[in-house]
């Protein structure tokens, strides 16, 4: 049966739609105009990086295609191609339909072969749903923008547009931005910037940026390992709408039978009689702070694991899995590494981890620095 009232066909939008900030302007942007194919006038790498900031849209809707060959292996629970589950994305090929009206109405629903898993925002309340299980967890957000972003298992980008935030954020002295001629995505004419780090460590060559021609949003995003033909990671639409979508799309209703949680602060709380949290008086210290190492590209986060969690991951199929990587030592210490395409995790023996989207070398010297 459908949990909605309403389930047009081929109706979605992508939430959270907002207008891309741009971090650190001094990127290298290159004059050269892309090509006036498909229908499109040329547009230089400036004047795309400024039509994407200024892109402004009342709603959106679409089929969203994602591919992930991160280069692994598969995580005990993640479920994996053909899974419903939100934290399945970090590999295999997903299919989601997305849903979006504005910044307080949006919806993405990830389809899996036995199920669906839903995340809805309308206004300040916020539903996740799995159909699989037949339950549903319920928030109530503030009415401050920022606070609206859905919980995920990941942080893997689950549409072109956060894909794309993630991409552009990064622009620094470090980056190339060329533009690389047009593109149809999802039968639409797209102009193609083509960002790639200027430092060696990094394990990206590459980040593909399909923008539409007319509505200036994110169609798809491409992200290419060293030496790699094919994108290691890579979501984009199939199909596109920019009408608004009915208001019918937003509102969720739990069907009979469903497990409802309600995850907003208890009534105590909101009373202003919150009981006290034992960890508020641990304050972070700068020897237990994380760390970060270079800038750009080659940022290295180096941070101190929780007290007992490296007992923890050393249990179960997570501490197979961990013990099966292999070891690693050097002046610095010894421990396991995690290399994929795109990135590396270092975790020590004595309860650090380094991770990167850089060599494994580079985690080294910066689990070494001072």
């Amino acid at each position: 049966m459908s949990i909605f009232s309403q389930r047009p066909a081929l109706r979605w939008a992508v939430p959270g739609v907002a207008a891309v900030t741009f971090v650190g302007g001094g990127a290298l942007v290159s004059t050269i105009s892309a090509n006036a194919d498909a229908g499109l006038q040329p547009r230089t790498a400036a004047q795309l990086l400024v039509d994407v900031q200024q892109a402004r849209l009342d709603g959106l809707s679409g089929t969203v295609v994602q591919r992930s060959d991160l280069g692994i292996p598969a995580l005990p629970g993640a479920g994996g191609q053909g899974s419903s589950d939100l934290a399945s994305m970090v590999s295999g090929t997903h299919t989601l339909r997305v849903w979006y009206a504005g910044p307080d109405k949006a919806r993405l629903a990830l389809l899996g072969e036995l199920g669906e898993s839903d995340v809805i925002l309308n206004g300040t309340d916020l539903w996740t749903w799995s159909s699989r299980d037949n339950t549903a967890t319920h928030r109530t957000l503030s009415k401050d923008a920022s606070a609206h972003k859905a919980p995920d298992a990941t942080d893997i980008p689950k549409t072109p547009q956060e894909a794309a935030d993630k991409a552009l954020a990064a622009l620094d002295p470090t980056t190339r931005v060329t533009t690389s001629g047009t593109a149809t995505v999802a039968g639409r004419s797209a102009y193609e910037l083509l960002l790639a780090p200027k430092d060696s460590r990094s394990l990206i060559s590459q980040v593909r940026i399909a923008v539409d021609g007319v509505k200036h949003v994110p169609l798809r995003v491409q992200v290419f390992a060293k030496g790699a033909a094919e994108p290691a990671f890579e979501v984009g639409f199939t199909a596109v709408d920019f009408s608004r979508p009915d208001a019918a799309q937003f509102a969720f209703n739990p069907p009979p039978g469903a497990k409802v949680t309600d995850a907003t602060a208890s009534a105590a709380q909101k009373m202003g009689m919150a009981q006290p949290n034992p960890d508020a008086t641990t304050k972070a210290t700068p020897a237990n702070r994380p760390k970060v190492v270079g800038t750009g590209w080659a940022t290295v986060v180096v941070a101190q694991t929780p007290a007992g969690s490296t007992a923890k991951l050393d249990q179960g199929q997570l501490g197979a899995l961990l013990k099966a990587l292999p070891k690693v030592s050097g002046s610095w210490g010894s421990g396991r590494l995690l290399a994929g395409k795109l990135f590396s995790v270092v975790l020590t023996d004595d309860g650090r981890v380094a991770a990167g989207a850089v060599t494994p070398q580079a985690l080294y010297a910066a689990l070494a620095a001072k």
